[in-house]
Protein backbone atom coordinates (compact mmCIF):
# COMPACT_ATOMS: atom_id res chain seq x y z
CA UNK A 1 0.00 0.00 0.00
CA UNK A 2 1.39 3.14 -1.06
CA UNK A 3 1.34 6.71 1.01
CA UNK A 4 -0.64 8.62 -1.32
CA UNK A 5 -3.61 5.89 -1.60
CA UNK A 6 -3.22 5.05 2.69
CA UNK A 7 -3.95 9.37 2.95
CA UNK A 8 -6.58 9.24 1.14
CA UNK A 9 -8.06 5.90 2.76
CA UNK A 10 -7.37 7.59 6.11
CA UNK A 11 -9.19 10.73 5.76
CA UNK A 12 -12.45 8.77 4.53
CA UNK A 13 -12.68 5.90 6.93
CA UNK A 14 -11.53 7.56 9.90
CA UNK A 15 -10.30 11.31 9.54
CA UNK A 16 -13.72 12.86 8.38
CA UNK A 17 -15.48 11.53 11.91
CA UNK A 18 -12.83 13.28 13.63
CA UNK A 19 -13.53 16.86 12.19
CA UNK A 20 -12.25 15.47 8.93
CA UNK A 21 -8.26 17.10 9.53
CA UNK A 22 -5.29 16.19 10.70
CA UNK A 23 -1.83 17.59 12.22
CA UNK A 24 0.93 16.21 10.23
CA UNK A 25 2.72 14.38 13.02
CA UNK A 26 -0.63 12.77 13.09
CA UNK A 27 -0.60 11.80 9.98
CA UNK A 28 3.11 10.57 9.93
CA UNK A 29 2.29 8.55 13.02
CA UNK A 30 -0.72 6.82 11.37
CA UNK A 31 1.60 5.87 8.32
CA UNK A 32 4.29 4.55 10.39
CA UNK A 33 1.83 1.99 10.91
CA UNK A 34 2.24 0.52 7.32
CA UNK A 35 5.90 0.97 7.51
CA UNK A 36 6.08 4.18 5.58
CA UNK A 37 9.25 6.54 7.11
CA UNK A 38 8.68 10.01 8.10
CA UNK A 39 10.30 10.93 5.44
CA UNK A 40 7.95 9.26 2.45
CA UNK A 41 5.34 10.70 4.43
CA UNK A 42 6.24 14.26 4.56
CA UNK A 43 6.63 14.22 0.97
CA UNK A 44 3.34 12.11 -0.08
CA UNK A 45 1.83 14.80 2.47
CA UNK A 46 3.40 17.72 0.42
CA UNK A 47 2.60 16.46 -3.28
CA UNK A 48 -0.77 16.17 -2.22
CA UNK A 49 -1.56 19.27 -1.28
CA UNK A 50 0.66 20.77 -4.49
CA UNK A 51 -1.69 18.73 -6.50
CA UNK A 52 -4.90 20.16 -4.84
CA UNK A 53 -6.22 17.10 -2.93
CA UNK A 54 -4.57 18.62 0.50
CA UNK A 55 -5.45 22.23 2.49
CA UNK A 56 -2.87 23.28 4.76
CA UNK A 57 -3.70 25.74 7.98
CA UNK A 58 -1.52 26.96 10.92
CA UNK A 59 -2.49 26.32 14.36
CA UNK A 60 0.39 27.47 16.53
CA UNK A 61 3.68 26.38 15.70
CA UNK A 62 1.49 22.87 13.60
CA UNK A 63 0.59 22.30 10.40
CA UNK A 64 -3.33 20.95 10.10
CA UNK A 65 -4.32 19.37 6.95
CA UNK A 66 -7.64 18.85 5.41
CA UNK A 67 -9.18 17.01 1.91
CA UNK A 68 -10.60 19.88 -0.61
CA UNK A 69 -13.61 19.68 -1.64
CA UNK A 70 -12.50 18.20 -4.62
CA UNK A 71 -10.69 15.36 -2.82
CA UNK A 72 -14.21 14.99 -0.88
CA UNK A 73 -15.72 14.54 -4.25
CA UNK A 74 -13.78 11.62 -5.49
CA UNK A 75 -13.73 10.37 -2.03
CA UNK A 76 -17.68 9.87 -1.64
CA UNK A 77 -17.43 8.92 -5.22
CA UNK A 78 -15.43 5.46 -4.64
CA UNK A 79 -17.64 5.21 -1.32
CA UNK A 80 -20.80 5.12 -3.03
CA UNK A 81 -18.98 2.31 -5.55
CA UNK A 82 -17.34 0.38 -2.74
CA UNK A 83 -20.10 -0.03 -0.31
CA UNK A 84 -23.06 0.19 -2.16
CA UNK A 85 -24.66 -2.62 -4.55
CA UNK A 86 -27.65 -2.14 -6.80
CA UNK A 87 -30.61 -4.05 -5.33
CA UNK A 88 -34.13 -4.74 -7.14
CA UNK A 89 -35.05 -6.19 -10.11
CA UNK A 90 -34.04 -3.99 -13.74
CA UNK A 91 -36.33 -2.78 -15.59
CA UNK A 92 -34.97 -3.86 -18.96
CA UNK A 93 -33.56 -0.69 -20.16
CA UNK A 94 -29.58 0.03 -21.55
CA UNK A 95 -28.56 3.30 -21.23
CA UNK A 96 -26.31 4.20 -23.80
CA UNK A 97 -23.44 6.83 -24.44
CA UNK A 98 -21.81 7.35 -27.80
CA UNK A 99 -18.64 9.66 -27.43
CA UNK A 100 -16.37 11.53 -30.37
CA UNK A 101 -12.95 12.94 -29.46
CA UNK A 102 -10.65 14.31 -31.94
CA UNK A 103 -7.58 12.02 -32.69
CA UNK A 104 -5.33 14.33 -31.12
CA UNK A 105 -6.92 14.38 -27.89
CA UNK A 106 -5.86 10.59 -26.78
CA UNK A 107 -5.09 11.51 -23.38
CA UNK A 108 -8.84 12.94 -22.95
CA UNK A 109 -10.47 10.03 -24.49
CA UNK A 110 -8.36 7.71 -22.31
CA UNK A 111 -9.70 9.93 -19.27
CA UNK A 112 -13.59 9.69 -21.08
CA UNK A 113 -12.89 5.90 -21.03
CA UNK A 114 -12.06 5.73 -17.43
CA UNK A 115 -14.58 7.69 -16.37
CA UNK A 116 -17.19 5.60 -17.93
CA UNK A 117 -15.71 2.29 -16.94
CA UNK A 118 -15.69 3.49 -13.09
CA UNK A 119 -19.16 4.40 -13.05
CA UNK A 120 -20.27 0.90 -14.64
CA UNK A 121 -20.50 1.57 -17.90
CA UNK A 122 -18.87 -1.38 -21.14
CA UNK A 123 -18.05 -0.96 -24.40
CA UNK A 124 -20.46 -2.64 -26.81
CA UNK A 125 -18.09 -0.85 -29.35
CA UNK A 126 -14.72 1.47 -29.35
CA UNK A 127 -17.14 4.50 -29.00
CA UNK A 128 -20.33 2.96 -27.67
CA UNK A 129 -20.68 2.29 -24.06
CA UNK A 130 -23.84 0.89 -22.46
CA UNK A 131 -24.96 0.72 -18.61
CA UNK A 132 -27.95 -1.29 -16.99
CA UNK A 133 -27.74 2.35 -14.53
CA UNK A 134 -28.73 5.34 -15.79
CA UNK A 135 -25.58 7.48 -15.02
CA UNK A 136 -25.20 9.53 -18.03
CA UNK A 137 -25.76 12.13 -15.76
CA UNK A 138 -21.88 11.16 -13.82
CA UNK A 139 -20.32 10.98 -17.57
CA UNK A 140 -21.97 15.01 -18.61
CA UNK A 141 -21.05 16.20 -15.86
CA UNK A 142 -17.66 15.45 -15.68
CA UNK A 143 -17.01 16.38 -19.16
CA UNK A 144 -19.19 19.28 -19.28
CA UNK A 145 -16.66 22.02 -19.96
CA UNK A 146 -14.70 19.84 -22.31
CA UNK A 147 -15.71 21.17 -25.68
CA UNK A 148 -13.73 18.51 -27.48
CA UNK A 149 -15.75 16.09 -25.41
CA UNK A 150 -19.26 15.36 -27.58
CA UNK A 151 -21.83 12.87 -26.06
CA UNK A 152 -24.95 11.32 -27.20
CA UNK A 153 -27.19 9.69 -24.78
CA UNK A 154 -29.94 7.53 -25.61
CA UNK A 155 -32.13 4.59 -23.89
CA UNK A 156 -33.79 1.97 -24.91
CA UNK A 157 -34.23 -1.89 -24.92
CA UNK A 158 -32.72 -5.04 -26.82
CA UNK A 159 -34.82 -8.06 -28.08
CA UNK A 160 -35.34 -10.27 -25.44
CA UNK A 161 -33.10 -11.34 -22.10
CA UNK A 162 -31.09 -13.74 -23.90
CA UNK A 163 -29.55 -10.45 -26.12
CA UNK A 164 -29.20 -8.72 -22.92
CA UNK A 165 -27.34 -11.40 -21.36
CA UNK A 166 -25.16 -12.02 -24.94
CA UNK A 167 -24.73 -8.00 -24.03
CA UNK A 168 -23.76 -8.23 -20.61
CA UNK A 169 -20.77 -10.59 -21.45
CA UNK A 170 -19.68 -8.65 -24.47
CA UNK A 171 -19.07 -5.57 -22.69
CA UNK A 172 -17.21 -6.88 -19.68
CA UNK A 173 -14.96 -10.29 -18.51
CA UNK A 174 -17.47 -11.77 -15.99
CA UNK A 175 -15.49 -14.85 -15.86
CA UNK A 176 -12.20 -13.53 -14.97
CA UNK A 177 -14.02 -11.16 -13.10
CA UNK A 178 -15.73 -13.81 -10.69
CA UNK A 179 -12.52 -16.02 -10.87
CA UNK A 180 -10.90 -13.01 -9.09
CA UNK A 181 -14.02 -12.77 -6.34
CA UNK A 182 -13.44 -16.28 -5.60
CA UNK A 183 -9.64 -15.21 -4.83
CA UNK A 184 -10.76 -12.82 -2.83
CA UNK A 185 -13.35 -14.98 -0.99
CA UNK A 186 -10.77 -17.85 -0.53
CA UNK A 187 -8.15 -14.83 1.13
CA UNK A 188 -10.29 -13.71 3.98
CA UNK A 189 -13.29 -16.74 5.04
CA UNK A 190 -10.79 -17.52 6.94
CA UNK A 191 -9.83 -14.48 8.12
CA UNK A 192 -13.57 -14.01 8.80
CA UNK A 193 -13.68 -16.77 11.13
CA UNK A 194 -11.22 -15.28 13.13
CA UNK A 195 -12.47 -11.54 13.45
CA UNK A 196 -15.42 -12.79 14.66
CA UNK A 197 -13.72 -15.09 17.66
CA UNK A 198 -10.75 -12.72 18.24
CA UNK A 199 -9.98 -10.03 16.20
CA UNK A 200 -6.71 -7.80 16.06
CA UNK A 201 -6.56 -5.12 18.09
CA UNK A 202 -3.96 -1.82 18.07
CA UNK A 203 -2.43 -0.54 15.42
CA UNK A 204 -3.04 -4.73 13.64
CA UNK A 205 -6.41 -3.89 13.61
CA UNK A 206 -5.85 -0.63 11.42
CA UNK A 207 -3.70 -2.28 9.24
CA UNK A 208 -5.60 -5.31 8.49
CA UNK A 209 -9.16 -2.69 8.29
CA UNK A 210 -6.83 -1.10 5.46
CA UNK A 211 -5.52 -4.24 3.91
CA UNK A 212 -9.11 -5.27 3.28
CA UNK A 213 -10.18 -2.01 1.85
CA UNK A 214 -7.20 -1.98 -0.31
CA UNK A 215 -8.06 -5.46 -1.74
CA UNK A 216 -11.39 -5.18 -2.56
CA UNK A 217 -11.99 -1.72 -3.61
CA UNK A 218 -10.17 -2.99 -6.89
CA UNK A 219 -13.88 -4.47 -7.96
CA UNK A 220 -15.47 -1.39 -8.39
CA UNK A 221 -13.17 -0.02 -11.39
CA UNK A 222 -14.24 -3.14 -13.15
CA UNK A 223 -17.39 -4.50 -11.85
CA UNK A 224 -19.95 -3.04 -13.80
CA UNK A 225 -22.48 -4.20 -10.59
CA UNK A 226 -25.00 -5.53 -13.08
CA UNK A 227 -28.80 -6.35 -12.17
CA UNK A 228 -28.88 -10.37 -11.45
CA UNK A 229 -30.78 -10.65 -14.91
CA UNK A 230 -27.34 -9.82 -16.16
CA UNK A 231 -25.44 -12.41 -14.06
CA UNK A 232 -24.00 -16.10 -15.11
CA UNK A 233 -25.01 -18.74 -12.84
CA UNK A 234 -23.16 -19.31 -9.14
CA UNK A 235 -22.11 -15.55 -9.89
CA UNK A 236 -20.03 -14.89 -6.70
CA UNK A 237 -19.59 -11.40 -6.06
CA UNK A 238 -22.50 -11.21 -3.65
CA UNK A 239 -21.41 -13.21 -1.54
CA UNK A 240 -17.69 -11.73 -2.01
CA UNK A 241 -19.58 -7.90 -1.28
CA UNK A 242 -21.49 -9.33 1.99
CA UNK A 243 -17.80 -11.08 3.43
CA UNK A 244 -16.55 -7.50 2.76
CA UNK A 245 -18.85 -5.50 4.70
CA UNK A 246 -18.97 -7.83 7.87
CA UNK A 247 -15.14 -7.62 7.99
CA UNK A 248 -15.16 -4.26 7.27
CA UNK A 249 -17.94 -3.52 9.97
CA UNK A 250 -16.11 -6.28 12.66
CA UNK A 251 -13.12 -4.72 13.05
CA UNK A 252 -14.14 -0.92 12.84
CA UNK A 253 -14.14 -0.34 16.81
CA UNK A 254 -10.67 -1.78 17.14
CA UNK A 255 -9.30 0.65 14.01
CA UNK A 256 -11.05 3.45 14.79
CA UNK A 257 -9.31 3.08 18.86
CA UNK A 258 -5.64 2.77 17.20
CA UNK A 259 -6.27 5.84 14.75
CA UNK A 260 -7.63 7.66 18.39
CA UNK A 261 -4.68 6.62 20.39
CA UNK A 262 -2.39 7.14 17.08
CA UNK A 263 -3.21 10.78 16.30
CA UNK A 264 -3.83 11.86 19.99
CA UNK A 265 0.54 10.50 20.75
CA UNK A 266 -0.44 7.86 22.83
CA UNK A 267 0.09 4.90 21.11
CA UNK A 268 3.38 3.75 20.07
CA UNK A 269 3.89 3.10 16.40
CA UNK A 270 6.54 0.05 15.16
Amino acid sequence: MKARSLVFDLFGDYLRYRGGEARLRGLISLLACFGIPEATARVAVTRLRKEGWLSATKQGRETVFALTDTAWQMLDEGRERIFRRSTGPWDGQWHMVIYQVPETERALRERLRKQLAWVGFGPLSSSVWVSPHDRTGQVRQAFAEDPAVQLDVFHSRSEDIASDRAIAARCWDLATLDADYAGFLDDYRPRLSTYRRDPPEGADALVERMRLIHDYRRFPFHDPDLPPELLPEGWRGRRAHELFLEAHGLLRAPAEAAVTDLVNGSAKTP
